[in-house]
């Protein structure tokens, strides 16, 4: 088995666009896309499935909801009952209003740091982790296409071409 990969460079986000379009109704497989901006409509035209992250925030969201909410009832209720200007700390519906702001602040730092943990998790993003750009140039002002080589390579090559690339290599991995 082959592993070679197509490199192919644009220096246009349109223009990558309808490469990517291109390449996938011709049914090759697209391993990778760097840019160096996010390209809208670009998950689209890959077909990569949305994320799930969102249903990540509202999980984390319910969480930190819920010990925040069990906390100020242990602490404020249970534990240490005092009488703060005047309102009573016999039940947890009597102190809710007070308790709000304390549970929606809870809600939002949990949802928000355990999104960041989760993303970089997914992303496979660690301390000290190597960065995996094929051509430094994604980073400035060109776009790179990775498609792996199954079957003939010239063709490949000059299909590649044919959408618009500028430059065209092609890499063993």
């Amino acid at each position: 088995m082959s592993n070679k990969v197509v490199h192919a460079i644009y220096n246009d986000d349109d223009i990558l666009l309808d490469a990517v379009k291109k390449t996938r109704a011709a049914h090759h497989h697209i391993e990778e896309v760097y840019t160096p901006f996010p390209v809208h409509g670009l998950d689209k035209a890959m077909g990569l499935a949305p994320t799930r992250l969102a249903i990540c925030a509202f999980l984390y969201g319910i969480t930190g909801f819920t010990i925040y909410a069990n906390l100020l009832n242990y602490i404020m209720i249970v534990d240490w009952p005092q009488d703060i200007g005047g309102k009573p700390s016999f039940a947890f519906y009597q102190n809710l209003p007070a308790f709000v702001p304390v549970m929606f602040e809870g809600t939002v730092f949990f949802a928000a740091h355990l999104m960041v943990i989760t993303f970089f998790l997914r992303s496979k993003l660690w301390p000290f982790k190597q960065a995996e750009n094929p051509d430094v140039r994604t980073t400035d002002d060109h776009f790179l296409m990775e498609v792996g080589v199954h079957g003939n390579e010239e063709e490949l090559v000059s299909f590649f071409k044919n959408t618009g690339a500028v430059e065209v290599k092609v890499i063993e991995k």
